[in-house]
């Protein structure tokens, strides 16, 4: 009865938007009308179907137009652009109508209970807190301030999503795999730009393009491969595992972002410390670690050699006796401008955007959000590799287990990457990131029955 009431409910919701559309349609252009039609049905989707809402959301995470609508001003290290994305729009869409199915059906929980809330709460707290103070004292401009807390609020969202609606490890595998199909899409894609001889980028980033954040994903994206490999056993599955892993490798190299590389090392030393019970897995990494720098293109040895022996303009920063190149020292100094203004507001910081993009993670946390902001962010990696670490430990599937291993990978490597570059807060790393982190966490509470249909089954 109570499911019958509840289509009754939807049929209804969806009858009265379809009318209000077709009203409007009447009264507008084939254009307006066109778009109206593809909101309609994305919204109609969200309603009926947040899985396949989640699907939409994950064809999107790299494969959306990126649109500049504005530049702003930063103090220190140059201006900013401000932009949305599809998915910026799929987002909002989605959340809408996620609340508007909560409102009407009440007997559906609007947040499940997990570790990680209430310290995502409190950052979100303290991001809104700083930002109208440095709104208030001249730090931060109101519009500014106010969408770029948006865009940090996206990636939780992303977690709660798949926290609240997925119910089975079958569709655990699902999800994953259409990430790495979507993967696979980018990688191609970034080794299509090679022979132009431009640093890689992801699709529709516009003309100069965001190796590093191409880069940071890619990393990510092998970490959860190497967890898989791993674990999962020999089989159609795992071929496929290393045909993307090549791809992404090559991909990797294109983007020549010392930030991923430095991130790929982590995630390499990472796996040798994990694993050196297993011989074959620490030959097969001796191995890879003795090959890279015999096969690595030139452009690549050239991009890595040239930190700390490129060309001097003077004013570079000095390691000793060896000189480091104008972009790190460009970066170190961005680093000392934040720090030495930090202690003016060390608690909260001057606000989101408060600071012009300062390359570091941390650096820009205790800009903006001060040691407040800081502190809360430590509490909540600390967690996310708690109970990743507990969900990895609790499985006994080679795909859940493997799935929470390449969390755990990836989350030391985007730590690593976030030394050099906004890891935590770039749109295009952290959607997969936490999606992933939302079924990792999700692990325990659906069993061990997780299982690509072609995985063969042999002991680990």
């Amino acid at each position: 009865m109570q499911q019958t009431a509840i289509n009754t409910q939807d049929t209804l919701v969806v009858s009265v938007l379809a009318v209000v559309i077709a009203l409007g349609l009447s009264l507008t252009t084939p254009t307006i009308g066109l778009q109206a039609v593809v909101g309609f049905l994305i919204v109609l989707t969200a309603f009926t179907s947040v899985s396949a809402a989640l699907y939409l959301l994950i064809a999107s995470m790299l494969l959306s137009p990126e649109i500049a609508i504005g530049r702003i001003e930063g103090r220190g290290v140059g201006g900013r652009e401000l932009s949305f994305r599809m998915d910026d729009i799929l987002l909002v869409i989605i959340g809408a109508s996620w609340l508007v199915k909560n409102i009407i059906y009440r007997e559906l929980a609007l947040f499940r209970e997990t570790p990680l809330n209430r310290p995502i709460a409190v950052y979100m707290v303290i991001c809104v807190v700083s930002t109208l103070m440095g709104v208030l004292n001249g730090h931060v401009r109101p519009t500014t301030g106010f969408f770029f807390v948006l865009k940090y609020f996206e990636y939780f969202f992303v977690f709660f999503m798949v926290v609240n609606h997925v119910r089975s490890q079958q569709e655990v595998v699902r999800l994953v795999v259409a990430v790495l199909a979507v993967g696979l899409i980018i990688s191609l894609y970034a080794i299509y730009q090679i022979p132009s001889g431009q640093r890689a980028s992801a699709p529709f980033e516009g003309e100069s393009g965001e190796p590093n954040t191409l880069g940071g994903y890619l990393v990510f994206l092998l970490a959860i491969m190497t967890g898989l490999l791993l674990h999962v056993q020999i089989g159609p599955f795992r071929v496929a595992l290393l045909v993307l892993s090549g791809f992404a490798i090559l991909a990797l190299m294109a983007t020549l972002s010392r930030s991923s590389y430095l991130a790929g090392a982590v995630l390499l030393l990472s796996v040798g410390l994990t694993q050196w019970r297993r011989p074959r897995v620490v030959t097969v990494l001796l191995i890879i670690i003795a090959l890279i720098p015999m096969f690595a293109p030139p452009n690549v040895k050239q991009r890595v050699n040239e930190t700390f022996f490129g060309r001097q303009y003077g004013g570079e920063i000095k390691v000793g006796k060896v000189g480091l190149d104008l972009s790190t020292t460009e970066r170190l100094k961005s680093w000392a401008y934040v720090l030495k203004d930090w202690v003016h507001d060390p608690i909260l910081g001057r606000g989101i955007t408060g600071y012009a993009w300062a390359d570091a993670q941390y650096v820009k946390i205790i800009g903006e959000t001060g040691l407040a902001g800081l502190v809360t962010f430590g509490v909540i990696i600390y967690r996310l590799w708690r109970c990743a670490r507990e969900s990895f430990l609790s499985q006994t599937d080679p795909f859940a287990k493997g799935l929470a291993h390449g969390f755990l990978l990836g989350l030391v490597a985007m730590l690593a990457h976030g030394i050099g570059a906004n890891t935590f807060i770039i749109i295009r790393i952290m959607e997969p990131f936490w999606l992933c982190a939302g079924l990792v966490m999700l692990l325990p509470s659906l069993g061990n029955e997780a299982r690509p249909p072609s995985t063969s089954q042999a002991p680990a």
